[in-house]
Protein backbone atom coordinates (compact mmCIF):
# COMPACT_ATOMS: atom_id res chain seq x y z
CA UNK A 1 0.00 0.00 0.00
CA UNK A 2 1.45 3.32 -1.10
CA UNK A 3 -0.97 5.85 0.34
CA UNK A 4 -1.01 9.62 0.80
CA UNK A 5 -3.07 11.37 3.46
CA UNK A 6 -3.69 15.04 2.73
CA UNK A 7 -5.49 17.63 4.79
CA UNK A 8 -5.23 21.19 6.08
CA UNK A 9 -2.93 22.06 8.98
CA UNK A 10 -4.48 20.71 12.17
CA UNK A 11 -6.61 18.08 10.42
CA UNK A 12 -4.87 15.31 12.37
CA UNK A 13 -3.18 13.65 9.42
CA UNK A 14 0.07 13.10 11.31
CA UNK A 15 -1.65 11.58 14.34
CA UNK A 16 -3.82 9.31 12.18
CA UNK A 17 -0.86 8.28 10.02
CA UNK A 18 1.10 7.24 13.12
CA UNK A 19 -1.80 5.06 14.26
CA UNK A 20 -2.07 3.46 10.81
CA UNK A 21 1.68 2.79 10.91
CA UNK A 22 1.22 0.89 14.18
CA UNK A 23 -1.83 -1.05 13.05
CA UNK A 24 -0.57 -2.14 9.64
CA UNK A 25 3.18 -2.26 10.37
CA UNK A 26 4.05 0.02 7.47
CA UNK A 27 6.37 3.00 7.16
CA UNK A 28 5.02 6.44 8.04
CA UNK A 29 6.84 9.26 6.28
CA UNK A 30 6.30 12.82 7.47
CA UNK A 31 8.24 15.55 5.71
CA UNK A 32 7.82 17.68 8.83
CA UNK A 33 9.64 14.98 10.81
CA UNK A 34 12.32 14.76 8.12
CA UNK A 35 12.92 18.51 8.44
CA UNK A 36 13.17 18.34 12.22
CA UNK A 37 15.56 15.39 12.04
CA UNK A 38 17.74 17.23 9.53
CA UNK A 39 17.93 20.25 11.84
CA UNK A 40 18.89 18.07 14.81
CA UNK A 41 21.60 16.28 12.83
CA UNK A 42 23.26 19.53 11.80
CA UNK A 43 25.24 20.01 8.62
CA UNK A 44 24.55 21.81 5.36
CA UNK A 45 20.89 20.79 5.01
CA UNK A 46 20.23 21.77 8.62
CA UNK A 47 21.40 25.33 8.03
CA UNK A 48 19.32 25.65 4.86
CA UNK A 49 16.12 24.45 6.54
CA UNK A 50 16.61 26.43 9.76
CA UNK A 51 16.48 29.73 7.90
CA UNK A 52 12.94 29.00 6.75
CA UNK A 53 11.75 27.52 10.05
CA UNK A 54 12.92 30.57 11.98
CA UNK A 55 10.95 32.86 9.65
CA UNK A 56 7.86 30.63 9.75
CA UNK A 57 8.08 29.99 6.01
CA UNK A 58 7.62 26.77 4.04
CA UNK A 59 10.83 24.93 3.21
CA UNK A 60 11.39 25.10 -0.60
CA UNK A 61 10.26 22.12 -2.66
CA UNK A 62 13.78 21.25 -3.82
CA UNK A 63 14.94 20.58 -0.24
CA UNK A 64 11.80 18.65 0.71
CA UNK A 65 12.01 16.55 -2.46
CA UNK A 66 15.67 15.78 -1.84
CA UNK A 67 15.03 14.57 1.72
CA UNK A 68 12.05 12.49 0.64
CA UNK A 69 14.00 10.82 -2.15
CA UNK A 70 16.73 9.83 0.32
CA UNK A 71 14.15 8.52 2.80
CA UNK A 72 12.43 6.37 0.15
CA UNK A 73 15.75 4.65 -0.54
CA UNK A 74 15.81 3.43 3.07
CA UNK A 75 12.32 1.89 3.33
CA UNK A 76 10.07 -0.80 1.85
CA UNK A 77 8.82 0.98 -1.27
CA UNK A 78 5.67 -1.18 -1.41
CA UNK A 79 4.21 -0.29 2.00
CA UNK A 80 4.20 3.26 3.29
CA UNK A 81 1.94 6.14 4.15
CA UNK A 82 2.93 9.70 3.24
CA UNK A 83 1.63 12.36 5.60
CA UNK A 84 1.05 15.83 4.18
CA UNK A 85 3.16 15.35 1.06
CA UNK A 86 2.89 16.40 -1.72
CA UNK A 87 2.02 19.88 -0.50
CA UNK A 88 2.49 21.63 -3.86
CA UNK A 89 1.95 20.65 -7.48
CA UNK A 90 5.73 20.78 -7.98
CA UNK A 91 6.14 18.16 -5.24
CA UNK A 92 3.35 16.09 -6.81
CA UNK A 93 5.12 16.09 -10.17
CA UNK A 94 8.39 15.09 -8.50
CA UNK A 95 6.74 12.21 -6.62
CA UNK A 96 4.90 11.06 -9.73
CA UNK A 97 8.25 10.76 -11.47
CA UNK A 98 9.78 8.39 -8.91
CA UNK A 99 6.91 6.23 -7.62
CA UNK A 100 3.38 5.07 -8.48
CA UNK A 101 0.96 5.82 -5.66
CA UNK A 102 -2.00 3.53 -4.95
CA UNK A 103 -4.30 6.25 -3.71
CA UNK A 104 -5.02 9.44 -1.78
CA UNK A 105 -7.22 10.05 1.25
CA UNK A 106 -8.11 13.71 1.71
CA UNK A 107 -9.39 14.90 5.08
CA UNK A 108 -12.10 17.51 4.53
CA UNK A 109 -12.30 19.66 7.65
CA UNK A 110 -14.14 22.97 8.07
CA UNK A 111 -12.19 26.14 8.85
CA UNK A 112 -13.97 26.52 12.20
CA UNK A 113 -12.88 23.04 13.32
CA UNK A 114 -9.29 23.66 12.19
CA UNK A 115 -9.12 26.95 14.07
CA UNK A 116 -10.54 25.29 17.19
CA UNK A 117 -8.10 22.38 16.95
CA UNK A 118 -4.97 24.43 16.28
CA UNK A 119 -5.83 26.90 19.01
CA UNK A 120 -5.81 23.91 21.38
CA UNK A 121 -2.57 22.40 20.09
CA UNK A 122 0.47 22.40 22.35
CA UNK A 123 4.02 21.28 21.54
CA UNK A 124 6.90 20.25 23.78
CA UNK A 125 9.74 22.76 23.71
CA UNK A 126 12.31 20.02 24.25
CA UNK A 127 11.31 16.97 22.17
CA UNK A 128 8.64 18.31 19.81
CA UNK A 129 5.90 15.90 20.97
CA UNK A 130 2.46 17.20 19.96
CA UNK A 131 -0.61 17.36 22.23
CA UNK A 132 -4.10 18.79 21.94
CA UNK A 133 -6.29 20.09 24.75
CA UNK A 134 -9.37 18.73 22.95
CA UNK A 135 -8.47 15.11 22.25
CA UNK A 136 -4.80 14.36 23.02
CA UNK A 137 -4.13 15.74 26.48
CA UNK A 138 -0.90 15.14 28.43
CA UNK A 139 -1.09 13.35 31.76
CA UNK A 140 -0.21 16.59 33.55
CA UNK A 141 -1.34 19.90 32.08
CA UNK A 142 1.49 21.83 30.46
CA UNK A 143 4.02 19.00 30.87
CA UNK A 144 5.22 16.57 28.19
CA UNK A 145 4.55 12.89 28.96
CA UNK A 146 7.65 11.84 27.02
CA UNK A 147 10.39 14.02 28.48
CA UNK A 148 8.84 16.29 31.10
CA UNK A 149 9.44 19.38 28.96
CA UNK A 150 7.25 22.48 28.94
CA UNK A 151 4.39 22.62 26.43
CA UNK A 152 3.78 25.81 24.45
CA UNK A 153 1.54 27.21 21.72
CA UNK A 154 3.21 28.01 18.40
CA UNK A 155 2.72 31.54 17.11
CA UNK A 156 1.26 30.20 13.86
CA UNK A 157 -1.40 28.24 15.80
CA UNK A 158 -3.07 31.46 16.92
CA UNK A 159 -6.51 32.00 15.27
CA UNK A 160 -5.58 35.07 13.22
CA UNK A 161 -2.53 33.32 11.75
CA UNK A 162 -4.40 30.05 11.14
CA UNK A 163 -6.92 31.80 8.89
CA UNK A 164 -4.13 33.00 6.61
CA UNK A 165 -2.50 29.55 6.59
CA UNK A 166 -5.80 27.97 5.56
CA UNK A 167 -6.26 30.29 2.59
CA UNK A 168 -2.78 29.45 1.32
CA UNK A 169 -3.39 25.73 1.90
CA UNK A 170 -6.63 25.77 -0.12
CA UNK A 171 -4.93 27.31 -3.13
CA UNK A 172 -2.02 24.83 -3.10
CA UNK A 173 -4.27 21.87 -2.32
CA UNK A 174 -6.55 22.49 -5.30
CA UNK A 175 -3.58 22.42 -7.65
CA UNK A 176 -2.32 19.12 -6.18
CA UNK A 177 -5.74 17.47 -6.33
CA UNK A 178 -6.30 18.64 -9.91
CA UNK A 179 -2.96 17.06 -10.84
CA UNK A 180 -3.93 13.67 -9.38
CA UNK A 181 -7.66 13.65 -10.13
CA UNK A 182 -7.52 11.37 -13.18
CA UNK A 183 -4.35 9.51 -12.22
CA UNK A 184 -5.09 7.49 -9.06
CA UNK A 185 -7.97 6.46 -6.74
CA UNK A 186 -9.11 9.32 -4.58
CA UNK A 187 -11.32 9.36 -1.47
CA UNK A 188 -12.58 12.24 0.66
CA UNK A 189 -13.30 11.80 4.37
CA UNK A 190 -15.37 14.59 5.88
CA UNK A 191 -14.41 15.38 9.47
CA UNK A 192 -17.29 17.01 11.33
CA UNK A 193 -16.24 16.63 14.97
CA UNK A 194 -13.32 18.11 16.85
CA UNK A 195 -12.97 15.39 19.47
CA UNK A 196 -13.77 12.07 17.75
CA UNK A 197 -11.44 9.41 19.25
CA UNK A 198 -8.34 8.72 17.17
CA UNK A 199 -9.21 5.01 16.85
CA UNK A 200 -12.59 5.85 15.32
CA UNK A 201 -11.10 8.28 12.83
CA UNK A 202 -8.48 5.74 11.76
CA UNK A 203 -11.22 3.13 11.33
CA UNK A 204 -12.96 5.51 8.93
CA UNK A 205 -9.75 6.20 7.00
CA UNK A 206 -9.01 2.49 6.59
CA UNK A 207 -12.60 1.85 5.49
CA UNK A 208 -12.10 4.43 2.76
CA UNK A 209 -8.81 2.81 1.74
CA UNK A 210 -10.36 -0.65 1.69
CA UNK A 211 -13.20 0.60 -0.49
CA UNK A 212 -10.60 1.41 -3.13
CA UNK A 213 -8.76 -1.91 -2.58
CA UNK A 214 -5.69 -0.10 -1.21
CA UNK A 215 -5.04 -2.45 1.70
CA UNK A 216 -4.12 -5.53 -0.31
Amino acid sequence: MKLVILGPPGSGKGTYSSEIESRLDIEHISTGDLCREAIEEGGEMSEKIKKYYEKGKLVPDKFINQMLKEELKEIDMDDFILDGYPRTVEQAKFLDGIIDLDGIIRLDVSDSIIIERLSARRICKDCGEVYNKLFLKPGEEGICDECGGELYQREDDRPEVVKDRLEKYKKRSKQVLDFYRDKIPFEVLKVEETSLPIDEMVDKILEKAERKNLLS
